[in-house]
């Protein structure tokens, strides 16, 4: 077989390789978002750079967790899952510096603590207000005043 031939019949396994990712993809994010509460979600998986180490994904309320996934991964299982009552919200700010180009115009960057851990996320302000609603509308017996900040 010549070469040019098997250049083009490479080059079209790739092509179906990638439609085939891309329409996987498609058919993940219909799946996920399936039962409604699903949402643009970064998460700042790395802190040792400042404005650095943001990922983008999708965010979804499952029970009393946020769970995380990845937007470019076709795992079905989040990446990160917060438990609602570990979940602290502190604060929120736009981004600065390197952050404008690594998250969605229009989000912000939200400062949790999570287990007594620094998290941070970023939503748009509208995902801001439901977040905030869902961590306040906890099951009877929920402690209020942790919340509140």
């Amino acid at each position: 077989m010549p070469v040019w031939q098997w250049l083009v019949e490479s080059a079209g396994v790739l092509l179906l390789l990638l439609l085939a990712y891309g329409f996987a993809l498609i058919v993940r994010r219909r799946v996920l978002s399936r039962h409604g509460g699903t949402f643009e979600l970064s998460h700042r998986l790395r802190t040792s750079r400042p404005g650095h180490g943001w990922v983008v994904g999708l965010g979804r309320y499952q029970h009393e967790d946020l769970e995380w996934f990845r937007i470019f991964s076709l795992s079905p299982r989040p990446r990160r899952v917060w438990s609602r009552r570990k979940l602290t919200y502190t604060g929120s700010r736009p981004p600065a510096g390197a952050e404008r180009r690594a998250l969605y115009p229009g989000h912000l960057v939200v400062t949790c603590t999570a287990a007594d851990l620094p998290c941070e996320l970023a939503m748009d302000e509208s995902s801001l207000m439901g977040f905030q609603s869902w961590l306040e509308a906890g099951p009877p017996g929920t402690d209020w005043n942790r919340h509140r900040t």
